[in-house]
């Protein structure tokens, strides 16, 4: 009798957990690199939160024309091709030419963004925060925020190196046109300044996915997302 019981127990537990696994309950008490039975943890909430958030924003930008086609994360003209009394001047007074160069910056980015993003998760698997609940709190953006002030210049350091190989390989005639016409200029610098205005592209975008997952959990598909961010929502 008590084998038989057993049994009985062992098909009802199976019974169970395949309901669970086609209802996705289970999915819920299940996190991303950290198991656990029962009621996630804050720290569990920001990183599934900043992890989507960066996963879809580099998804996005790393595409074809994927910072050109953003409307948060298009890359403007650097301040180095537009130096006061530089020969510079002359040659994007020309609307045409300004905007070949904005476009050929852009899509450089998306090499930049390729070398940014293993370092942005690698972050937020070891995030460190002291009050997650106030990150969960603290706004649209606070959690990207956050992220951006602890990894300091980091995506730039290593976008610079990136970004000047690139820059070289391409060898783009309107780029070399511009660099050329400032005194002093190399490539290894217009690819610094790319790398600094790449570095506000990314983040911009990263806290526009933040904002859209918090304005809709439901579109996470993420259980854990939605039974959290709709917590903190609640009254």
């Amino acid at each position: 009798m008590h084998n038989r019981g057993s049994r009985v127990e062992l098909v009802d537990r199976r019974t169970i957990l395949a309901g669970m696994l086609a209802t996705g309950a289970l999915g819920a008490l299940t996190l991303a690199g950290c198991t656990t039975m029962g009621r996630p943890s804050q720290t569990d909430v920001i990183e599934r939160l900043l992890l989507l958030s960066s996963q879809r924003a580099f998804a996005r930008l790393t595409q074809p024309d994927g910072f050109w086609d953003s409307a948060v994360a298009r890359i403007n003209l650097p301040v180095l091709f537009g130096r006061p009394g530089s020969t510079a001047q002359k040659i994007l007074k020309s609307p045409l030419f300004q905007e070949k160069l904005q476009h050929e910056l852009n899509r450089l980015a998306e090499d930049g963004a390729r070398v940014a993003a293993p370092l942005v998760y690698d972050a937020v698997r070891h995030l460190s925060a002291a009050d997650t609940l106030a990150l969960l709190r603290g706004g649209n953006t606070a959690g990207t925020t956050f992220l951006r002030q602890s990894m300091g210049s980091a995506l730039v350091n290593a976008m610079i190196p990136e970004l000047d190989r690139v820059m070289r390989v391409a060898e783009d005639p309107v780029l070399n046109t511009a660099v050329s016409a400032l005194t002093g200029v190399s490539l290894t610098d217009a690819a610094h300044a790319l790398a600094l205005e790449a570095d506000n592209a990314i983040w911009y975008e990263i806290g526009a996915q933040e904002a859209d997952i918090r304005k809709d959990p439901a579109g996470s598909n993420d259980a854990v997302l939605i039974a959290a961010l709709r917590g903190i929502a609640a009254p």
